[in-house]
């Protein structure tokens, strides 16, 4: 499988790369995967959702990957998931108001935002000693939004082909995974969800309660 760019690593030997091992080891022994996003005893929520962001950007990134070369903007001229939602691209810079785009641009785009925010150190301290900023979780809340759109795109417009190149339950654990971490802390408006709601209801079956620990900060 290729990747779509290179992936973030977390620096060995720091507090966050043994989190995210752990996250991994729970992952990788087939335990409920609604334990396994739960925030672990003693650890800061913000180094466990920085933890995660960067670790689903990698996935989400490689998922992309295996369809991109039938993503194009013939196949594609809009980001869309459905004919019912259609997904607009600005980002206070160059895109200042939002923009329609192909399903490649946006992805793109979307991709090099999320890497330039997780490689910027005042927005993503890599030492602990740094405190993270008071702008960090709205800035997770809109990466994860942006992020589950591709997850829309992917699901809706290109599942044919992960089906075909044998990912679909890599692809399905992937989701599950990103689901339920963020309903565990209320990361996404439910209004978001909307597009893979019926997917979801089939491949979340064993999700009940909506709503465990809530995290504050707003989303644009």
């Amino acid at each position: 499988l290729k990747t779509f760019r290179p992936k973030k690593k977390f620096t060995h030997g720091t507090m966050r790369y043994s989190l995210y091992k752990q996250a991994q080891a729970s992952l990788n022994s087939g335990i409920n995967l609604r334990a396994v996003v739960k925030l672990p005893p003693g650890e800061d929520l913000s180094d466990w959702i920085a933890v995660h962001v960067v670790d689903f950007f990698n996935r989400i990134n490689l998922i992309y990957g295996t369809i991109s070369e039938y993503c194009d903007s013939t196949t594609c001229p809009i980001m869309s998931g459905g004919a019912r939602f259609e997904y607009l691209w600005a980002d206070g810079e160059k895109y200042r108001k939002p923009t329609a785009l192909s399903a490649p641009q946006y992805v793109s785009l979307l991709m090099d935002w999320i890497e330039t925010q997780i490689n910027n150190e005042n927005l993503f301290p890599v030492s602990t000693d740094i405190p993270f900023p008071k702008t960090f979780i709205p800035l997770c809340r809109k990466i994860l939004t942006r992020l589950f759109r591709v997850f829309v795109h992917v699901y809706i417009h290109h599942f044919d082909r992960i089906v075909k190149i044998g990912a679909e339950a890599h692809v399905n654990t992937c989701y599950k995974h990103f689901y339920y971490f963020i309903m565990e802390f209320e990361l996404i408006n439910h209004k978001e969800l909307e597009p893979l709601a019926e997917m979801t209801s089939k491949v979340c079956k064993d999700f009940a309660s909506p709503r465990q620990t809530t995290v504050s900060g707003s989303i644009n």
